[in-house]
């Protein structure tokens, strides 16, 4: 296979002839949302979220009623748009936390790469979200996937929407950049399109806004229009969705002024449905009536707003409901411009060309779905057609649904019509061990715990220089000023053995800061353990570049899942954390700096021998615990 892609990439190297036409190559702008609903656009039939760019745009173009993100989470669902591969193939089979080793392969094609070879200037600009180690050369960064300009961050924007701290241009840290997130993004691919010094040549830019990815933040202007909201969460949400219609809005009149809109195609969506529960905070995202939410297999994870504009060649207010899917982007740009498929690869995507001119598609990959985070039973989806079914992680059981009937899966029609039933059960196992064994095996790492958690490798043995420590893992730990200090390039942790172990119940303190300049993945936890390992050890402390303190069994990839809690603090406050524990009731809960919030141990968790600490890629200080 890699001599395969080596021969397709020189091909794509060899000299082009030059035709009339070259420089009437089409330009193509793709521009992302994150965490936003199906229901969250006027055009969507909000009735509330004010969003009259997006809404013009709809009426100037195509907009899909069943546009699907290629996975319920943001990375994949970035890597199906560039690759055209469903994202279990391609390697980005989950979100993916800051310092991982998931990222996207340079072996992966992007659709980027592909234009560049062909004379396209490319920019990207906003979330990047493909690779665990941003900015650095342990892995691919946007220029390595094609990208000649970039203004990026990992993740999210922090300390949040609003003026973020964490921008990187072109591998030079930004510092603090003021605005809103969404605008800062559209501005720099505005400025970058008037820099440059070819204006006939096509270009190739992608805008992936944060927004309204939490931490939501949103600019007073754009909130005003929800003033007589009394709940601060709606007005925050709606007025974010807005702050990101804006910047669409400031990007498409550049594009009108420039002269650039009758030889552009523009796709808007979103990279899964909304987060939360809807009804409290800021994650007040619409699925507008769908089941699901973010993380889902169900239409509310998966089911996004998708929007299409090219003049003369889309036929300007029409709407279409034929399903497509985000890895669907990939194909169609090949097709636009002449760009033959990789033939080395499956591509999941299709091209939707034929739609365009009125006619259907025919895929020859179905839509199919996995995502590690939905609930167990229902992780793996695939559609053909209008019928849909969902299976569990291990395809043991399944729903089946009519999608065009039953667009809210109401009803699991799997015993009224159990011929469709059977045949689409064979399909998805046979597809799902196809995609399986197509990529690499990165999600073998991580083998499903308590309550649908990962666990992660285990950290090297470790030094310690203090004495203190019965067994140190993942990295060094040495004496400070503040206790001690550990700096993890991963996940390091320091055990304590106790005299007693903890079998009733315990009262345990702590004290943990981030050191300044430590990067974004700030965080600090107390650690307690039956074994000294990472897997087995349970973490309650606070995820400082998330804006969240949190409690996790396992390693970093399961940050959050036994619990989180927003909460406002500085990058280089000092935490004080104190956690209440009823081994024998399997109950705790925590309180740092005046945040409170409850949460369930494991349950194979029957005392505690170990107490210590842990941080993951940072340099973090502690006190020494106290126990009582």
């Amino acid at each position: 296979m890699k001599i395969l892609a080596l021969a397709y990439a020189l091909v794509l190297l060899l000299p082009l002839v030059v035709t009339a036409d070259e420089t009437s190559q089409p330009n193509f702008i793709v521009f992302l949302t994150d965490d936003q609903g199906w229901g969250d656009l006027g055009c969507y039939g909000h009735p509330i979220i004010q969003s009259p760019n997006l809404d013009q745009f709809a009426s100037e173009g195509m907009r899909f009623t069943q546009c699907y993100a290629g996975c319920s989470v943001c990375s994949p669902s970035r890597s199906a748009i560039l690759t055209g591969r469903t994202p279990y193939r391609n390697g980005v089979w989950r979100w993916i936390p800051g310092g991982s080793i998931y990222h996207l392969r340079e072996s992966e094609i992007t659709i980027t790469s592909l234009l560049k070879s062909r004379g396209y200037e490319t920019c990207h600009a906003g979330k990047w979200h493909l690779n665990g180690k941003f900015n650095s050369d342990e892995q691919p960064q946007p220029d390595d996937h094609g990208y000649d300009h970039w203004l990026a961050t990992q993740n999210n924007a922090a300390p949040n929407h609003m003026n973020p701290t964490n921008y990187v241009r072109n591998r030079e840290a930004v510092g603090r950049m003021e605005g809103p997130s969404a605008v800062i993004a559209a501005n720099e691919a505005i400025n970058w399109l008037k820099r440059r010094e070819k204006s006939d040549t096509p270009f190739f830019i992608t805008v992936w806004t944060h927004e309204p990815h939490l931490p939501i933040e949103s600019a007073p202007k754009y909130m005003k229009h929800y003033a007589d909201i009394e709940d601060e969460g709606i007005r925050q949400h709606h007025g974010n969705i807005t702050q990101l219609d804006d910047a669409f809005g400031k990007l498409m009149t550049a594009v009108d002024e420039m002269g650039y809109r009758d030889n552009t195609f523009v796709f808007f969506t979103s990279d899964n449905g909304p987060e939360g529960k809807g009804t409290s905070g800021r994650t007040r995202g619409s699925t507008g009536g769908l089941r699901g939410r973010k993380r889902a297999t169900h239409e509310g994870g998966i089911r996004v707003p998708g929007i299409v504009r090219w003049p003369g060649k889309i036929k300007a207010g029409s709407v279409s409901d034929t399903p497509i899917i985000g890895s669907d982007v990939f194909p169609t740009i090949c097709n636009v411009v002449g760009i033959p498929l990789p033939d080395d690869r499956t591509i999941d995507g299709t091209s939707l060309l034929p739609l365009f001119a009125g006619k259907p598609l025919e895929r020859e990959q179905p839509l199919y779905w996995r995502n590690h985070l939905a609930p167990t039973q229902f992780r793996v989806g695939m559609r053909i057609g209008d019928w849909k079914i969902i299976g569990s992680d291990d395809l043991t059981s399944f729903e089946l649904y009519n999608i065009e009937k039953d667009w809210q899966e109401t009803t699991n029609v799997a015993a009224e019509f159990p011929d469709k039933f059977a045949e689409l059960r064979a399909k998805l196992i046979e597809h799902d061990a196809a995609v399986l064994k197509e990529g690499p095996d990165w999600w073998k790492l991580d083998k499903p715990r308590n309550r649908g958690g990962k666990k992660s490798v285990e950290p090297r043995a470790g030094k310690d220089s203090t004495g203190d420590f019965d067994v140190v893992l993942g990295a060094d730990v040495s004496s400070s000023d503040f206790g001690y200090s550990m700096s993890p390039k991963t996940e390091g942790l320091a055990f304590q053995k106790l005299d007693q172990p903890i079998t009733k119940s315990a009262t345990i303190r702590l004290k943990y800061r981030s050191v300044p300049k430590s990067g974004t993945t700030r965080n600090g936890a107390l650690v307690i353990a039956s074994k000294p390992t990472n897997k087995d050890s349970f973490k309650i402390g606070t995820a400082i570049g998330m804006n969240q303190h949190v409690a996790f069994t396992g390693g970093w990839g399961n940050v959050g899942s036994a619990a989180a809690k927003r909460a406002k603090f500085q990058p280089e406050d000092t935490f004080e954390i104190e956690v209440q524990l009823n081994v024998a009731k399997g109950t705790g809960s925590a309180t740092v700096n005046g945040s409170s919030f409850k949460f369930s141990l494991p349950p194979d968790l029957k005392s505690i021998d170990y107490v210590g600490f842990y941080a993951k890629a940072t340099s973090t200080e502690f006190s020494t615990p106290v126990v009582e």
